[in-house]
């Protein structure tokens, strides 16, 4: 009778345990994309002011600053359902855009001698590698996660309580994942 009641209660504990773990790991992913969102809303709050900069120098490439707006603006909407995929492929297309206004900017010297735009570029600079940190603790969390929900014995309480997996935060266009090449 001991030895039963001893089994029943080491498999109690074993169960609170992993339940407790499994926790914890999900409020480390959901926290993790706190930090993601916290850098993308500081992003989504310089671009305007980057874009109005640049508008004073370069009126005519209107059509690259609407694509800037745009793709914020289509960041920003992706990031209120919760789709982390979808998040991903707007920031990317965000990014994209980003990369076409900087280069824009090289065709207009007094622009790029502009102290405005050069402390808005470094703090862009500053935000993306925040980010970057951020997306690679929020991918790690995720890996932790997910092993724990699929490894055996805990995935015998994660599936029982419901414990899923999460997305990683990944670029989706395989273009931009080879080496760049350089030319001379």
């Amino acid at each position: 009778m001991w030895i039963l009641l001893g089994i029943v209660i080491v498999l109690g504990l074993w169960v609170m345990s992993m339940y407790n773990k499994l926790v914890s790991l999900k409020n480390r992913v959901q926290e993790g994309w706190s930090g993601i969102d916290v850098q993308l809303k500081r992003r989504y709050d310089l671009i305007p002011n980057l874009v109005n900069t640049v508008k004073g120098y370069a009126a005519h490439e209107s059509g690259t600053l609407e694509k800037v707006i745009q793709a914020r603006n289509m960041a920003m909407a992706a990031g209120s359902n919760g789709d982390v995929n979808a998040q991903a492929q707007a920031e990317n297309a965000l990014s994209g855009t980003l990369k076409s206004l900087f280069a824009l900017a090289e065709n207009y010297p007094d622009l790029k001698a502009n102290t405005s735009f050069l402390q808005l570029q470094n703090t862009l600079g500053e935000i993306e590698e925040s980010l970057s940190n951020a997306r690679r603790y929020y991918n790690a969390l995720v890996r932790d996660n997910n092993t724990a929900v699929e490894a055996f014995p805990s995935n015998l309480i994660a599936n029982q309580f419901n414990f899923g997996k999460f997305d990683f935060f990944e670029i989706d266009n395989a273009a931009e994942r080879d080496n760049p090449v350089v030319q001379f």
